[in-house]
């Protein structure tokens, strides 16, 4: 049995790729397989770690909750992923390097930003994994600000197929909770919910088995639709 998920900062889930956790999620009905959309590696280091989340608003949202207890990468724990959800019309940076810097300090493991990073250079000298939409030249003041953190966070896709910001639902938002699992690497960025943690490794050790002997028999030169279909059952 595993232990509390109360007191681990670590899993099994590390050994798997993002992408084979995305298979498994798809597998448990995850419409969205557990994927982060249009997340990538900026600083790179792979992550797997339990998330503390922070919901970012613009400045000029009078009525979000004002953040208390101090800044929110000193209210960080150790060993925990900070998974920050920044409004979609944001230009502005959420995340630099005196914030890596500091995260570093309290033994956070790396973040996620739906939404921009600035500093670029400064997280890949510390070697601290940052995962972003994109990046900035502006810092977070005055544009938005911290409101809440360790709350449920749900992360809506930045663009559509047409380029516009996807309002008609074309790909499941995510809602990400506090100490939910999450995967990020060179394919990208997954949440694992918490309850769900058991039942993805069972499945991604099977469809990781299966898809070595796929590779086995493509590598061999018996097609990819035959070996699919002995191996998969498609």
């Amino acid at each position: 049995m595993l232990s509390s998920p109360l007191s681990r900062t670590t899993s099994a889930l590390s050994q798997f790729s993002s992408c084979e956790l995305s298979d498994a999620l798809i597998k448990l009905s995850v419409p969205h397989g557990g994927h982060i959309p249009d997340i990538h590696s900026v600083s790179p280091g792979n992550v797997c770690s339990p998330a503390y989340t922070v919901k970012m608003v613009l400045t000029s949202d009078t009525e979000a909750p004002k953040l208390t207890g101090g800044h929110f990468v000193d209210q960080a724990k150790e060993g925990y992923v900070v998974v920050i959800d920044a409004p979609l019309e944001a230009k502005s940076a959420v995340w630099g390097g005196l914030m890596s810097a500091g995260a570093i300090a309290r033994g956070a493991t790396g973040v996620v930003i739906s939404g921009n990073c600035r500093d670029i250079g400064e997280h890949r000298d510390l070697g601290f994994p940052v995962y972003s939409r994109s990046h900035s030249t502006l810092g977070q003041s005055p544009f938005t600000r911290p409101s809440e953190v360790n709350i449920p966070v749900t992360i809506q896709p930045q663009y559509s197929a047409s380029g516009s910001l996807d309002s008609a639902g074309l790909f499941p938002a995510v809602t990400v909770n506090p100490r939910d699992w999450i995967v990020a690497d060179q394919d990208g960025v997954v949440c694992v919910p918490q309850e769900l943690e058991e039942q993805v490794i069972e499945l991604a050790q099977k469809g990781r088995a299966v898809d070595e002997l796929c590779m086995r028999d493509i590598k061999a030169g018996k097609g990819v639709q035959a070996s699919f279909k002995l191996h998969r059952g498609k």
